[in-house]
């Protein structure tokens, strides 16, 4: 059995789909699974095996997909070598859906690149029902927590501005952290988020590989950050945490698990009070009060 996942996007897109990937390698034990999508979000799932090899989404030969041109012989040849094609790719024109299946037996699967339903690693599932397997809505972890008595991490940056609590009250609450809980704190980013963001304050961790920063996050008590694919990654290990929401839906994109708490109030993270920040992880944290 060989399989092909094509899904595009940073790493909080890869890492709802990692539920979809574990079905299908709950399924299919000794199948060849080999997925296009971003290679250092796929990195996480080579070491387990939930797929076996990555290819760049930014490969020139992807493009022959699109259009009425015949495919290029060579990737024709090799696409049709899968037995199982599934598609989270972008596909409005049905592009995609016109050139698949490649040859008799061969089978394809799609659904929208962006989740319509709730949550949505579930939406990344729901294909797999036409193949007898049942949707589920979280991959718990990718590695055994080992978490440490007084480490917190942090992640004050996003994909996006408009996601980001103030810093100024990453700062408060930082300083708050060490000196009411005795934290030892982790400050996360990576190429989003400005390298002098919260200096001062802890150790940082910056552009980690995916594995190793996952290891690390294993190991912490508590994970306090946005609506980020490192918050996605943070809830995979299954380190608990406290998530700030501003303009997206945490019921589509928050970690469905009950070990991560949503604070919203509206589109403005302004709007999210120190204090409530502050209750919430102390609820959070009951045996370092």
């Amino acid at each position: 059995m060989r399989i092909l996942v094509l899904r595009g996007g940073a790493l909080g897109d890869f890492i709802v789909t990692l539920p979809a990937l574990a079905l299908l390698r709950q399924r299919w034990p000794e199948a060849s699974i080999e997925l296009v999508g971003n290679l250092t979000a796929a990195s996480l799932a080579l070491p387990s095996r939930l797929i076996d090899a990555a290819h760049s989404q930014h490969e020139a030969r992807w493009a022959a997909l699109y259009g009425d041109a015949p495919l290029p012989p060579a990737l024709a040849q090799w696409l049709g070598d899968f037995d199982l094609i599934l598609n989270f790719w972008p596909d409005p024109a049905q592009e995609l859906a016109r050139r698949f299946p490649l040859r008799a037996g061969q089978n394809f699967l799609t659904a929208e690149a962006l989740p319509r339903s709730a949550p949505a690693a579930r939406h990344f599932c729901e294909p797999l029902r036409q193949l007898g397997l049942s949707p589920v809505a979280w991959l718990h972890t990718l590695c055994i927590p080992q978490p440490e008595a007084r480490r917190i991490a942090l992640h004050p940056g996003s994909g996006s501005t408009r996601k980001n609590w103030p810093v100024d009250r990453w700062l408060t609450l930082a300083h708050w952290l060490e000196e009411e809980h005795h934290a030892e704190l982790l400050v996360i980013s990576g190429e989003t988020e400005p390298p002098d963001l919260l200096t001062g304050i802890g150790a940082h961790l910056r552009n980690l590989p995916m594995n190793t920063l996952a290891d690390e996050l294993a190991r912490c008590r508590l994970f306090i950050g946005h609506d980020s694919g490192i918050s996605h990654l943070a809830a995979a290990t299954g380190v608990p945490g406290v998530l700030l929401f501003g303009p997206t839906d945490p019921l589509i994109w928050a970690p469905p698990t009950p070990t991560m708490r949503v604070l919203q109030r509206d589109a403005d993270l302004a709007s999210i009070s120190l204090a409530e920040v502050q209750q919430a992880v102390a609820a959070a944290l009951p045996d370092q009060n």
